[in-house]
Formats: structure tokens, C-alpha cells, sequence
């Protein structure tokens, strides 16, 4: 197991990490926290070679991917940088990169309840006004989880807050910054239920957010 106790909080530069060979050939992978080597709960950085594919396969309990670059297709079509989506309980699909493909993706972790399959193109949604000067993209919600994009302008200081249900965050772009420390683009940070911090930026940021899924 890696990363499963979830009252515990983890930070991962992802970009300093090692790519390590999936069960097939071009399909690469960094984990982030696993339960089983092959099977369950897993939060990963996958990476497609050009040309790459995988076998059709189930997901028992969903997948839900944010694409970080490239184009990643399966036989519903084709999903470009920035593309969000949630493939529920027992969805099957067999998927490849033509021209490669790098991925934030989360296995094992929809509700059996949460049946709607999500796809969104972030590109193509405006932004919305968040708290104080932030901007969102709404990307998902069922009962208390919440996943969304948020932007923050250079210099944004949010107020210190506590996390129900606990938070997960992927800095895409720019550098989020805490009492803890500094997250360049490519960290990925799960903060536990009730966890507190005081972030801010001093650069434009742009990150990947899910809370209250961690109770």
C-alpha cells in the first residue's frame, strides 16, 4: 500500500518522481497512493506514449481523469489538454493516445451512487467568480464532494480555513504557497478531514481541487 492513511497529509512533487512501467508497454505511470498493486483504490500521474493503448477494461468502482496534456481518446472520442471527466461504476472502455498523452487519474473512488458520467472541456467553460478575487470552473458534485479548477490571480491571499471532509489539490500551473511550504506546478497535496491552512500566491496559479471526499 502507498499513501492509504487518509488522516495523514502527503505532499508529492511529482515532477521529481521516477516514471515506472504499467502492465503495458508505452503506458507509464508515477503513483501517488495505491491500495493494491493492480487493483483498488489508486491516484496516479499516467503517461501515454504516442501510439500507446490499453486493453478494454471495467472500472468496479469509476475513474475520474484530468487531461494535463496531449490528447488521451477512448471509443467516445477525443479529450485535449484540460479535458475533465468521470467514468462511474461499471463503465468499460478501451483507451489509447495517437499522439501522447499525460494524466491525472483516480481509480476506485466514485460512489456506487454517483451514476452520471461526466466529460468537460475546462478550454471551452468560463470562469466564475469565486471567493474574494478567485475564479472557478465548477467540474463536479455529488452529495459533500466538490471538484472544481480555481485560478488565483498573483498576490491572492485566502483566509485560514479548515477542511470537512478533507482536500486533495494538483497545482497545474503557477506555485500555491502555505505555512507548510511551496507547491510549484506538478505537486499533488492531500490535506485530511478538519486539516487547516492559510494559502496564498504570488504568481498566477491555476490548480485542481476536490474536497469533502476524505470523511
Amino acid at each position: 500500500m502507498l499513501n492509504m492513511d487518509f488522516t495523514k497529509r502527503v505532499v508529492i512533487h511529482t515532477h521529481d518522481k521516477p516514471w515506472q512501467a504499467s502492465p503495458l508497454p508505452g503506458v507509464w505511470r508515477k503513483p501517488l497512493a495505491r491500495e493494491n498493486q493492480e487493483s483498488g483504490h489508486a491516484t496516479s500521474i499516467v503517461k501515454y506514449d504516442a501510439g500507446a493503448s490499453f486493453r478494454s477494461h471495467n472500472h468496479p468502482l469509476g475513474e475520474e481523469i484530468f487531461v494535463l496534456s496531449g490528447t488521451f481518446s477512448d471509443e467516445t472520442g477525443d479529450f485535449p489538454a484540460g479535458s475533465y471527466f468521470r467514468n462511474p461504476k461499471g463503465f468499460i472502455h478501451a483507451p489509447f493516445s495517437r499522439d501522447g498523452c499525460e494524466l491525472l487519474v483516480k481509480l476506485h473512488q466514485i460512489s456506487p451512487l454517483d451514476t452520471q458520467r461526466v466529460c468537460v472541456d475546462t478550454e471551452q467553460q468560463n470562469w466564475q467568480k469565486g471567493n474574494g478575487n478567485l475564479k472557478v470552473k465548477s467540474l463536479h458534485c455529488f452529495e459533500t464532494e466538490s471538484v472544481a479548477l480555481v485560478f488565483w490571480p498573483a498576490g491572492e491571499e485566502f483566509i485560514l480555513h479548515r477542511h470537512y471532509g478533507g482536500e486533495e489539490i494538483y497545482v497545474i500551473s503557477g506555485e500555491l504557497i502555505d505555512e507548510f511550504g511551496r507547491y510549484p506546478a506538478g505537486c499533488w497535496i492531500r490535506s485530511p478531514h478538519l486539516s487547516q491552512h492559510h494559502p496564498y500566491v504570488e504568481q498566477d496559479t491555476v490548480i485542481w481541487v476536490k474536497t469533502g471526499h476524505l470523511t
